[in-house]
């Protein structure tokens, strides 16, 4: 299901959360919490608290590496070691088609496709963690075991 940019991407998360049992107890910044370094600072918390999602193209869909906002994802060597190949780099369009959310605001969970989801191991060290909450100005905390299990996701060295 492809979703419009004119479609509220966090009204859309919070179905799929209501689907799940799960209620976040998400903050919406009018000024925006595009990039982790936006979203830590209108949080007053460390840019590696942020659970930033980095969608990838795979074989079989859309990857979703879910890594601390102080990280770069390794796609080349760490991720294809993962994955058994390298996934490609994507697009806006090919991430809204793919997770029904637009770049910016693509949650750790909640995609709209089936998407396989990687999790950085450095998460784990924090008691709670920021995602993106469906959009570009919508964050929420969560406890890492239960983004882990929520989310499905393989937890592995993802950093360079």
């Amino acid at each position: 299901m492809l979703v419009s940019m004119h479609v509220d991407g966090h009204a859309v998360w919070l179905r799929e959360c209501a689907k799940i049992g799960f209620i976040p107890e998400a903050r919406r910044y009018t000024e925006g919490t595009k990039t982790s370094l936006d979203a830590a600072n209108q949080l007053g918390c460390d840019v590696a608290h942020i659970a930033k999602s980095i969608v990838f193209e795979g074989n079989d869909g859309a990857i979703v590496v879910i890594t601390s906002g102080a990280n770069r994802v390794d796609r080349k060597k760490k991720i294809k070691r993962i994955l058994g190949y390298k996934p490609s780099m994507t697009n806006s369009d090919y991430i809204i088609e793919n997770t029904g959310y637009a770049p910016g605001g693509v949650p750790p969970f909640g995609h709209l496709k089936r998407c396989t989801v990687l999790m950085d191991e450095d998460l784990l060290q924090y008691r709670v963690v920021w995602g993106a909450g469906g959009s570009s100005d919508t964050v929420f905390p969560i406890e890492p075991e239960k983004l882990k299990s929520i989310s499905g996701a393989t937890v592995a060295n993802v950093k360079q």
